[in-house]
């Protein structure tokens, strides 16, 4: 597969033959035939969205005529998804098509008029114009490479509605969709208990979206198993011949299925929902015993008498993935089943390798580093003399410490430990820690790991993970500690976030009103930062108590906000994420700002960016609207929150956007 560099224009010009999912219609009175649609088209190059359309209401075959225009950097795919716009909730997913960049170039000119078939329903007629070069992946350059790896520092698309209810704490949302064997996965918040249909375990949980549910089949997974289904959804459209005849592996054999009435209650073995009723609740495959829903009849794949989870079992040992059955890249033993995602180990293992070249070079010091131990030197050494196809998959069991206090906390010549390579003990093997701070204590001299703090309380949750206020067993000093768990990093695609994030911590030791990085560390499922304490809470929490802030206090809190975003703003550097529970006070009195997983590098000389993202009442216009947005967005969140949220919005009790007036 070719890589594509340069510009793309795409014109969405019109749909048809568009329809409901199963997953949209499960419930509906009405029949599915007699059902329209709102629909819109989101464009994305491999993860990086760059346009969405208008919503075109009521119709099945919409017709746009929108132009879209981005620059791309190592390209392979442009994604093309129908989503359908609801009153309430996350839009419904109506379909989706991915096409190569390398069956475009094939058009003359690098210009191509086509009608792209979606799955699982409908066609979309778009016309693509490709202004650049391609080249095999192997073969890019260096230059090109330090593009791509700068465009993919971008945040993970993050899309949401914003709400309508009262002023509260809210966290961005995130809609992807997974695509494994035809499924597109989504993850789903579950209403009632439900079962897992690959490895038939409960799916746990109460908050957040606790599994992931094909929008096509309405088959439900844990988030673990989804990159495990070895099943072809029932709902993707018939391969070509050719694919049909080089499969080496196939899995169809239909179920033999009759009404069944259940002494006792009995979960659907495909969506894992109860099945309701007091007889003939569902139906029972004869020979293998399966149940399931009389609506899921349809859905249930060929796999009468396969055990899926004993399959996948089995392609961990051989390296093959269940989707592609592909080799993959193995290190020592077979793969136990609940280490399951390797090609997204596999992708942070690339990113991290193009993370060094995004590193300023005033960071990096003659690549003479100081360890603590000859383990460390040796390391180095062989770092040194290898290139870096040769470099190492592990990280050393002590990281180095940089001197000079213009660089960061860490070697981004080593690479990401692969959750599969903790296993040696559950606390941490290595520890990175930024030079001391003014008025902190020193643990530059230390290896932390876990068994080091007491933890006190949880100080906060998010999107992110969680806050807890630790205490150092032998200092007795608190800090707060930013827990974030490994594989839902590697799920998520959020590695470039995480990093960006801890680059933007060890920046802000600079500034008096940023929260600063002491020292991180990791245990096998979890990174930890260890951050400064800021005991005097949020502007949330003040807000709330004080019902509303007089004239000079507010003026206080906003200059201080604005030194801080100037400070960023001069280092390239769009916060994104403005908004009340991200404004901490310190013991004096000082904001302090926090939470910086929404950051954006390299935004400096009128380089803006497009992604969508924030969290909903702050959200500025031109984000929203789709257009490309640099710093202006901070201030738009600063006046909304200092105008509207602390002088207006507390004595109407309305907020900002949720209000006709």
């Amino acid at each position: 597969m070719v890589v594509f560099n340069g510009l793309i224009k795409v014109r969405v010009c019109e749909a048809q033959d568009l329809r409901p999912t199963d997953y949209a219609t499960r419930h509906a009175v009405v029949r599915p035939a007699s059902q329209v649609l709102d629909p819109y088209v989101k464009l994305n190059v491999d993860d990086t969205c760059f346009g969405q359309t208008t919503a075109k209401p009521k119709t099945l075959n919409p017709k746009w005529k929108e132009d879209f225009t981005t620059e791309v950097h190592n390209g392979h795919t442009v994604g093309v998804t129908v989503f359908h716009n609801t009153t309430i909730g996350p839009d419904d997913f109506v379909a989706n098509c991915n096409v190569t960049f390398e069956e475009l170039l094939q058009e003359q000119g690098g210009s191509a008029d086509i009608w792209v078939d979606l799955e699982p329903a409908g066609k979309v007629h778009l016309i693509v114009e490709l202004k650049g070069a391609a080249c095999e992946p192997g073969k890019t350059t260096l230059a090109a490479a330090a593009s791509a790896s700068a465009s993919a520092s971008a945040v993970a698309e993050k899309v949401f509605r914003p709400g309508m209810g009262r002023h509260q704490r809210k966290n961005a949302m995130r809609r992807r969709v997974h695509q494994v064997n035809g499924h597109k996965f989504m993850a789903t918040y579950l209403r009632q208990p439900t079962y897992c249909s690959h490895c038939r375990d409960f799916i746990w949980g109460v908050l957040g979206k606790q599994g992931y549910q094909c929008q096509v089949c309405t088959c439900v997974v844990h988030k673990r198993c989804h990159e495990l289904v070895v099943t072809k959804c029932p709902g993707q459209k018939e391969p070509i011949q050719d694919e049909f005849l080089t499969s080496r592996f196939s899995i169809n054999m239909p179920h033999r299925f009759s009404t069944h009435t259940y002494k006792r209650p009995t979960f659907c073995d495909h969506c894992g929902s109860l099945l309701y009723g007091l007889f003939k609740q569902g139906l029972q495959c004869e020979a293998c015993k399966m149940n399931v829903h009389m609506r899921c009849q349809k859905n249930v794949a060929h796999n009468c008498g396969i055990n899926p989870k004993e399959i996948a079992l089995k392609l961990a040992e051989l390296g093959l993935t269940g989707d592609k059955l592909t080799p993959r890249k193995k290190k020592g033993g077979s793969m136990a089943y609940h280490q399951g995602r390797p090609h997204q180990v596999n992708k942070a293992r690339d990113l991290w390798k193009s993370l060094k070249q995004t590193v300023p070079a005033s960071w990096v010091q003659d690549k003479k580093l100081k360890t603590s131990n000859t383990h460390d030197t040796a390391k180095k050494a062989e770092l040194e003399g290898k290139g870096d196809n040769e470099k190492q998959d592990k990280r050393p069991h002590s990281a180095p410490r940089i001197d000079d206090k213009e660089k960061p906390c860490t070697d981004l010549n080593e690479k990401p430990q692969d959750v599969e390579e903790n296993a040696s003990s559950t606390s941490s093997n290595s520890t990175m820690t930024s030079p001391d701070l003014s008025g902190a204590p020193d643990i530059r001299h230390r290896r932390l790991k876990l068994d080091d703090f007491n933890f006190i309380k949880v100080l906060g949750k998010g999107s992110f993970g969680k806050v807890m206020l630790a205490e150092l067993k032998e200092s007795d000093d608190v800090y707060a500690i930013k827990v974030l768990k490994k594989d839902v990093i590697i799920q998520d695609d959020d590695v470039d976030c995480t990093m960006t994030e801890k680059r933007v911590l060890l920046l802000s030791r600079k500034h008096p009103f940023l929260t600063a990085l002491h020292a991180c560390f990791q245990t096998k499922d979890r990174l930890f930062l260890v951050m400064e304490y800021v005991n005097g809470g949020d502007l949330m929490f003040q807000i709330q108590r004080a019902r509303k802030f007089d004239e000079p206090r507010s003026k206080f809190y906003s200059a201080e906000v604005i030194l801080a975003l100037m400070f960023l703003h001069e280092h390239g550097i769009i916060y994104r994420d403005l908004k009340l529970d991200n404004i901490l006070l310190d013991a004096d009195g000082h904001i302090k700002l926090a939470d910086f997983g929404m950051c954006k590098e390299g935004i400096l000389n009128g380089k803006l960016t497009t992604t969508f993202c924030g969290t909903p009442d702050y959200i500025a216009p031109e984000i929203l609207q789709e257009l490309e947005y640099g710093p202006s967005c901070d201030w738009w969140a600063l006046g909304v929150q200092f105008e509207c949220s602390i002088i207006f919005v507390y004595i109407l009790l309305y907020k900002p956007h949720g209000t006709s007036s």
